[in-house]
């Protein structure tokens, strides 16, 4: 018993570590998120920008900000392959529910950068939210056809791609901040390409993940 229940209990643990990466990865924007949201109830200035260029779009950008902390946080746990074994009804409801924050923050997103939410971004940094946020969209719902039509490794492989857009954002703290630690304050075009860099380190990182689940593991190869 004593020497069972150690080996069993390791694997489980492991099987969280991915879960808590991704949440911690979420975390600067989720609570940054938080506080924008009291900034925009009335409460005090929080962030350093104080909220003055979001009042014309206050309610998209909150729908934006619970759907997006909603999925990144929601979305980890579908990374923890024992708790969905434990809960096979958790992935199917969850999913949906992901599939609908997903979508509203991604049309969120696009009306954000359309309407001009951020006019000091310039065209690299509008145009830029245009495309992922057009490609976050797109990804759910090829992941969501995928699965109605019981395509199950086209269905993850979709919904992986989406949760790396989704949580560009948290990668986009990590190089800003690297950024800046070295080189200062990055200007308008600086900016706009650490955050596409941001979004593109996760698609890499999706895309090995979803390489390396098609292959066979070594003991299965004969």
């Amino acid at each position: 018993m004593t020497t069972t229940t150690p080996r069993r209990a390791a694997p489980a643990r492991r099987g969280w570590l991915l879960p808590a990466g991704l949440i911690a990865l979420s975390l600067v924007p989720v609570l940054a998120g938080a506080f924008r949201l009291v900034e925009l109830g009335g409460g005090a200035r929080l962030l350093p920008d104080g909220g003055e260029h979001h009042l014309g779009t206050a309610g998209p950008l909150a729908a934006h900000i619970v759907t997006v902390s909603a999925y990144a946080v929601l979305g980890a746990f579908q990374f923890a392959p024992g708790f969905r074994a434990r809960r096979r009804g958790w992935h199917r409801v969850a999913g949906r529910l992901l599939v609908l924050c997903g979508l509203v923050g991604a049309l969120s997103a696009l009306w954000l950068a359309l309407s001009g939410h951020r006019a000091g971004v310039g065209a690299l940094g509008a145009g830029s939210r245009l495309v992922f946020g057009a490609a976050w969209a797109l990804f759910l719902v090829l992941g969501f056809a995928a699965a109605r039509r019981r395509d199950f490794a086209g269905h993850r492989d979709w919904m992986i791609r989406g949760y790396a857009v989704g949580l560009g954002a948290g990668t986009q703290v990590l190089t800003l901040a690297s950024w800046s630690a070295f080189a200062g304050e990055p200007g308008r075009l600086a900016e706009a390409l650490l955050m596409v860099a941001g979004w593109l380190i996760n698609l890499l990182v999706a895309e090995r993940a979803i390489r390396r689940s098609r292959d066979p593991h070594p003991s299965e190869v004969r």
